[in-house]
């Protein structure tokens, strides 16, 4: 018999879900950052894309996408876009005619320095030490479970 304070799965309240209250916090997110890209004409998967591209010129896509969690399907409208909107480019690898590389452009690395105003630590209402604290946790979360989802496959 289970203890009394002990709810099943199926009559725990959504607010004590995990993956809720990470998915709204995702949602808090995006709506802290909208004024910004709105004005920026970038949604935050285009964004983060940049921030990706400045660590490094030159990466394949599928690297890219693995740096970002994204599938070559979902990655490529976004490039597009941004090739578009002239903050990238991407060029076929002369060594390997089948990867595509990505590089930002001077356009691009203007946009993601203007982006990067937002006061993340401000808005979370952390100190800084608490703030690295709670984002090495959450990385080890998101760590764990994609390990989980490998070792489930």
């Amino acid at each position: 018999m289970k203890p009394i304070d002990e709810t099943s799965a199926a009559d725990t309240p959504l607010s004590d879900f995990l993956c809720f209250a990470v998915y709204s916090t995702n949602l808090a997110f995006g709506k802290l950052y909208r004024p910004v890209l709105d004005k920026l004409g970038l949604t935050y998967t285009q964004y983060v894309t940049l921030v990706a591209l400045s660590e490094a010129d030159g990466q394949t896509v599928s690297g890219l996408g693995e740096k970002l969690f994204l599938e070559s399907n979902t990655l490529t409208p976004i490039l597009k876009k941004l090739e578009a909107m002239g903050h990238v480019e991407r060029k076929r690898d002369p060594e390997n005619e089948r990867q595509v590389r990505v590089s930002l452009t001077k356009s691009g690395r203007r946009v993601r320095e203007k982006a990067a105003s937002t006061d993340l630590m401000s808005a979370c209402g952390l100190t800084p030490p608490a703030f690295a604290k709670l984002q090495k946790e959450v990385i080890a979360l998101r760590d764990n479970i994609v390990h989980a989802v490998k070792d489930e496959t």
